[in-house]
This record gives structure tokens, sequence and C-alpha cells, in this order.
């Protein structure tokens, strides 16, 4: 069986989350969803459960950061070419998120960008060329 994630992010609005991240491609999972999370299935093997303040407090002591305020994760995700990069953001820029909050980044094998949700928290989006991974040319460029 293939392992899974399942990122937990502490959200404002819950609403307003689950219809953000509806836009950007994820699938709410009403088996484990409710007022206070929601499950957004991005994958077969990747989960973002979007939970309330409350809620999020009940698995940790700690506070919790205002992501638009501080950085403690970025979270990247795959997509199939660079085509699908632009068009993440710009979904995510147009349900209101914000769009390319990092730079570009572009090293011809390797293109990303990024978006950050309603709540701050920042999503990497990146292809990278697979003949250049198996040709062993993203190690060496990568470490620049």
């Amino acid at each position: 069986m293939p392992k899974m994630i399942f990122v937990n992010l502490p959200v404002r609005d819950l609403g307003r989350s689950v219809a953000f991240y509806e836009a950007v491609g994820g699938v709410k999972n009403p088996q484990f969803s409710d007022d206070t999370a929601a499950c957004m299935v991005l994958s077969d093997t990747i989960f973002v459960m979007l939970l309330t303040h409350d809620k999020y407090s009940q698995f940790t002591k700690r506070p919790i950061a205002d992501a638009k305020a501080t950085s403690q994760v970025l979270l990247c995700i795959s997509a199939e070419n660079r085509a699908e990069v632009d068009s993440l953001v710009a979904r995510a820029a147009s349900a209101g998120g914000i769009g390319d909050p990092n730079a570009t980044q572009d090293y011809g094998f390797m293109y990303g960008r990024s978006y950050e949700d309603p709540d701050g928290h920042v999503w990497e989006v990146m292809w990278m060329d697979p003949a250049a991974v198996a040709s062993g040319e993203a190690g060496a460029e990568a470490k620049v």
C-alpha cells in the first residue's frame, strides 16, 4: 500500500476554505467532514484536512501561527506539465488566494510557481521534466 499524506491546516472560515480547495481541484470527502473539519482529497494519496481553529487546537497545545505573518512549512505538489502549474496558480488566484507570493522558479527542466490560500498557507506547484530526472541532469542543475 502506498504511503498517504494528510496535511492538517487550521482555517478561520471553513466554508470559504472548502470552496477555495474545490476551486484548485480538491474534492470534499463527506465521510470525514463536519462543521469543524473538511477532508479535501487531492489525489489517491494526498489529503488536506481543513480544521477550524477550535478543532485544530484539540491536536496540539502550541499556539496556531498566523500563516500570513509567519512561515512554518512550505507545501509542494507536483504537476504534469508547465501549463498545469500555470493553470493551478491562476485558479487559486481567481478563487480568493494570492498567486505567486514567492518568485517563480524556472530552471528549464524544472518549473515552479506558488499560491497562498485564504489563510496564508503557501503551496508550491512544481513540474520537473522526467527525461532530465532520468538522465541525472536535474540533480546537477538543482544544486546551483
